[in-house]
């Protein structure tokens, strides 16, 4: 399974604005990380609305640095990752790591390790 253009289209999905293109790369159970609010959101509509109220108080962008697969089959993404508020502050900008499960060629869940913030 080649796993960089997965990755690659959510991250470009996410920072376009683009839901619908990136659930359709997602498991319709997905279980992803509420990374702004705590906690987990579980399946596709939650993963929308969670992103809806994301992206209607901050605007986050993340970059995929590297990409390497773990001994135990997950995928484990270096992310740097800008997150400013609406009216374009700074809010935050560091490193972490994104941690995903993969099921027949979809994301089925993403886990964040924290690394280096500013």
């Amino acid at each position: 399974m080649v796993i960089e253009p997965l990755i690659q289209q959510a991250y470009d999905a996410f920072n376009k604005r683009d839901i619908d293109a990136a659930l359709l790369l997602m498991t319709p159970n997905v279980d992803w990380p509420n990374g702004w609010e705590g906690g987990y959101v579980h399946g596709q509509d939650e993963v929308r609305a969670y992103w809806t109220r994301q992206w209607n108080e901050i605007d986050p962008l993340v970059d995929p640095l590297s990409i390497i697969q773990q001994p135990d089959g997950r995928i484990k993404v270096l992310v740097h990752q800008t997150v400013k508020d609406k009216q374009g502050k700074l809010l935050s900008d560091g490193h972490a790591y994104h941690i995903y499960t993969i099921e027949n060629g979809l994301i089925k869940t993403m886990e964040i390790e924290k690394g280096d913030e500013q």
